[in-house]
Parts: C-alpha cells; sequence; structure tokens
C-alpha cells in the first residue's frame, strides 16, 4: 500500500517545475505591463489611461497573434497614448536581458559564496583530527615507569618539551606500531592520513603493565611536521592546495608561489599582506581582481648574461628536447638573446621583440645593436650571423621564437607585457619588504605545440629566483635572510624553471627553500629528462 502510495507521488508536474512556471508566467506580465507604461512615458510624457496589470494577460494573448498591434493589445486605451510597437519591444528586450545578467551574477555569487563555505568547512574538518590527537594531555602516562604513579607522572612529563618524547621514543629496540613512526612520506597529506589513524586511549584509560606503550607516546607529536617537509611532492589538486597554503602559511619571510589554482592566491592573500606586498602577475586574467602585476620581459637586459638568461627562461616551454635539435634550440635563443637586448638598450617595448620574433621589421634590431652606445660589442655581429646563417635552421629557429612569444596577440598578455614604473618599482623591491609575489597561469600539458603564457610565466619567476640568488652571494652569509620561500605549485605545467633541479638540491643552503608541487613523477621527466628529481 505504501509503495503504491509512494509511486503516485513520484507522478504528475514536480512542483519546483510547476513554480518556476508561474513565476515566468508572473514575470513575463509584469514586463510587459511595465515596457508598455514606460514606452508610451518616454514617448507622451505620462502613463497611458487603462494600462492596468489587470488587464496585461489579455494584451499578451493579443501580441501573441499581432505583435505589431499594440492599440489592438489595449483596447481601452487611446491610441495617441501609445508608443510605437518598436519601442515597446525594444524595452522590453532589454528588461529581459538586464533581468538575465542579474540572474546569473546572483546565481553566480550565491554558487561562488557556497563552494568557498564548503571548501573552508571540508579543511576546517580536515584539521579537526590532528589537533585532536595532539591536545590529550594523559598522554606521557603511557611512558613505562619503575614505580608506576599515575598522578606525579603528567607533570613530570609535561614539563618537557615534545621533541624531547620524539628522541627518547626513535632509538626503543621493541618493534614498533606502524602507525607511529611512518616512513619518510611521499606526500604530506600520506603523513597526516598516517599519523591522524594511530588510535588514542581516552583520558581516563589506565596503560596496561605488560603493554607495548613505546610506540604510542611519539604519535601525538608526529602531527604537526614543518613545512616543507620533502621537495618534491607528488598528487592531486586536492592534495597539493593545503601543502601549498601551509607552506605559505610557515614562510615568515618572502616568497615566491607559481600556481595553476587561483583558490591558493584568494585563500592566503590576506594572510601573506600582513607581512608584506602582494603582487599578483596573472596575464591570462585567472584571478577576479583588478589588481594585477604588469612586467616587461625586456626589463634589465641591458646587461648581456641578463639577456641570455631570459632568453633561456622564453624558450624553456617550447624548446626541443633532442640533441640533433640544440643547434636549433642555440639560434632560437641567439636571436631571442639580441632582440631582447636590443629592445632593452633602445628603449623599446616588449611589442617590438615580438614583432622582430615574427621576422618583421628586423634590420631595426640590427641597427640599434650597431648604433647604440650601451650595446654589447659584437652582439650586432652575432644576430646578422644568426640571419644569414642556414636557411632552413634559420627559418625554424624565428618559428620557435614566434611561438614562444605567441601570447602576445592576445590584448591580456600584451597589456600585461607593458609596465608602468609603480609596478618596476614594486618588483624589485618586495624580497627586501617580505612580500609575496603569486604568478598564476593556465596548466599546459603539451607547451611545445601551444604555450600560452607560459614563457612569459617562466620568465618572470627564474626572474626572481635569479635576483635572490645574487642577493644571496652579496651577503655576507652567503644566504638570504630571511629565506624567500619558493612554493612551486603544479610547478610543471605553469612555469617550468630551468633552475628547478639545482633549486632543490641547493637551494636552502642559498636561502632559497624550494617546495616543488607537481602532478606524478613522470611529468617532471617530461620537463627536465636530463635530471632526476629527489624523491
Amino acid at each position: 500500500m505504501s509503495g503504491t502510495r509512494a509511486e503516485n507521488n513520484q507522478r504528475g508536474i514536480p512542483d519546483g517545475l510547476l513554480l518556476g512556471f508561474i513565476a515566468f508566467l508572473i514575470g513575463m506580465t509584469v514586463l510587459v505591463w511595465t515596457a508598455t507604461g514606460l514606452a508610451a512615458l518616454f514617448t507622451h510624457g505620462g502613463w497611458p489611461d487603462g494600462v492596468a496589470f489587470t488587464r496585461t494577460p489579455l494584451a499578451m494573448r493579443h501580441l501573441i497573434g499581432r505583435p505589431d498591434d499594440l492599440a489592438g493589445a489595449w483596447p481601452d486605451t487611446p491610441a495617441d497614448q501609445l508608443s510605437g510597437y518598436g519601442l515597446f519591444w525594444g524595452l522590453l528586450i532589454g528588461q529581459l536581458m538586464v533581468l538575465t545578467v542579474l540572474t546569473v551574477f546572483v546565481v553566480g555569487t550565491v554558487a561562488r559564496w557556497r563552494a568557498v563555505r564548503a571548501r573552508r568547512k571540508a579543511e576546517r574538518a580536515a584539521a579537526v583530527p590532528p589537533t585532536a590527537a595532539a591536545q590529550p594531555q594523559p598522554q606521557p602516562q603511557f611512558q613505562p615507569q619503575p614505580q608506576p604513579q599515575p598522578q606525579p607522572q603528567p607533570h613530570e612529563h609535561q614539563s618537557q618539551p615534545q621533541p624531547d618524547l620524539l628522541s627518547k621514543a626513535t632509538p626503543v629496540p621493541p618493534p614498533q606500531d606502524p602507525g607511529a613512526t611512518p616512513p619518510p612520506p611521499v606526500t604530506t597529506a600520506t603523513v597526516t592520513a598516517a599519523a591522524a589513524s594511530v588510535p588514542v586511549p581516552p583520558p581516563g584509560t589506565p596503560a596496561p603493565v605488560g603493554a607495548d606503550t613505546t610506540a604510542a607516546a611519539p604519535a601525538s607529536p608526529v602531527v604537526p611536521l614543518p613545512a616543507p617537509r620533502v621537495p618534491v611532492v607528488l598528487g592531486s589538486p586536492e592534495t597539493r592546495h593545503p601543502v601549498a597554503a601551509e607552506a605559505l602559511r610557515d614562510a615568515e619571510g618572502p616568497a615566491l608561489v607559481i600556481t595553476s589554482s587561483p583558490g591558493l592566491w584568494a585563500d592566503t592573500k590576506d594572510a601573506r599582506a600582513k607581512l608584506g606586498p602582494v603582487l599578483l602577475y596573472d596575464p591570462s586574467h585567472l584571478c577576479d581582481t583588478p589588481a594585477r602585476l604588469q612586467w616587461s620581459p625586456s626589463h634589465g637586459c641591458e646587461d648581456k648574461a641578463t639577456a641570455a638568461s631570459r632568453a633561456a627562461a622564453l624558450l624553456a616551454p617550447v624548446r626541443p628536447t633532442a640533441k640533433m635539435d640544440q643547434a636549433l634550440a642555440d639560434v632560437a635563443e641567439t636571436l631571442l638573446r639580441c632582440y631582447l637586448h636590443a629592445a632593452a638598450v633602445d628603449g623599446r617595448a616588449f611589442r617590438h621583440v615580438h614583432r622582430w620574433a615574427q621576422g618583421m621589421q628586423v634590420q631595426d634590431a640590427v641597427r640599434a645593436l650597431r648604433t647604440h652606445p650601451k650595446a654589447a660589442s659584437g652582439t650586432a655581429g652575432e644576430l646578422e650571423s644568426a640571419l644569414t646563417s642556414h636557411p632552413e635552421r634559420r627559418d625554424m629557429a624565428q618559428e620557435l621564437t614566434a611561438r614562444a612569444l605567441s601570447a602576445l596577440f592576445t590584448v591580456n598578455v600584451r597589456n600585461a607585457c607593458t609596465p608602468n614604473r609603480t609596478d618596476s618599482v614594486a618588483l624589485d623591491s618586495f624580497i627586501n619588504e617580505g612580500g609575496t609575489l603569486y604568478v598564476v597561469g593556465e596548466p599546459i600539458e603539451d607547451p611545445r605545440a601551444d604555450p600560452g603564457a607560459m614563457p612569459l610565466l617562466t620568465a618572470l619567476a627564474a626572474s626572481v629566483v635569479e635576483r635572490g640568488r645574487r642577493m644571496a652571494e652579496r651577503s655576507s652569509s652567503g644566504r638570504l635572510d630571511p629565506p624567500l620561500a619558493l612554493v612551486l605549485d603544479d610547478v610543471a605545467a605553469v612555469a617550468p624553471l630551468p633552475q628547478l633541479p639545482g633549486l632543490l638540491t641547493n637551494g636552502a643552503d642559498l636561502g632559497l627553500p624550494t617546495l616543488a608541487l607537481m602532478r606524478s613523477r613522470e611529468q617532471g621527466r617530461a620537463r627536465w629528462p636530463q635530471y632526476e628529481l629527489p624523491a
């Protein structure tokens, strides 16, 4: 009987559809009524007689058959008080468009607000097990004592810091519980899950005399681990996001952040703003903010070495990896290095470099390198030699440079490469001021076909890393203090830094602690095939 009743309840028109249809009819009635009155008001300066809301359904029925007969739709209204049908339909369509835009905006705002609430709730829920595991006070009474006295033991052990428990519990010979001392973690999320899975006895439960309790004591101190824990973290975006956010929260000095997630910027920018200025380089406009950094890749290329490193970084995403293409890559790097140097010494905008990379007006670059007093000696000859070299190799090299700068055909990317004085000063001083630079871009798995804005992102990040390295070399200690934290989320798909293998090896010694987060180790091998990334 109940099953038949449930089947009957599922038949018919759903309540939501019925209510939506009624709301649509009422809304259209209001729009037709207001459009008629407003059209007459704009035409004759007054609301027409007889145009009432209760008469609107009949007018709508008439207009469906004859959309140009506005006087027939309102027979009780004098025709000279009504407007033409063109103004009426224009106002009606305009009202519909405004209402549609407002509806989409409200729905998007509500959905974004609910998504933010759900994400924060999930993060708080994920943080509850470590907190609960670290706070119980009777944990130390599980340590075996020669004369078990339940009351004095917590006072003795509570006065000792948590690292002492770890140091004493580590060399104990008896076999320990697998969850107490986990192996070196591959991802931080794995370590947190392993620590949270260790069973913790309730506060009032006494420890058995013959039980092996040495593994229970270090279970709670394992939870609060320092960041970064390992130089390379592999996992999905859901795994990488909390690790990168925690590393940013723990960074006390300046930080460089590379990410494909606008959510990481939104979740951490307010906290980082308390430590120093926050800069955002987002040429693809992925983040919801008008305050974006504008930077020219030719900035600072008056120095020949800087121009060489900048050209290498711009070509890194599209550079061929085969040894037989090494000569082709060298020619492309020479062309781009000379273009950057010519634009810098001659005071030209970066769009001129883009034009030269397309093979247009290249003689202007040669002339600037030959006649300008600040141009490095021999650069004009190098450019002419590259342009007059083997025709096939030259054409392929020009195609490679054009592909690296192909994103400049987009207006947003081109504007992002037109800096102002304020942005240049802010970028040069954010390390000294303890600021944070976010480099946000779309993840691209095959940049050699369509790199997008990846070369520009890579060039900016490599420039900041190189500036930090030079500052460390000039310091008396040989390292940055406070260090410049490098949080490189999805670095292989956003900005594959040429210096990444060296940073993972000895970056911490220079005050450049590096945390690289990737999808998989195969992704890292595809970007840096000549290096084996550390575990």
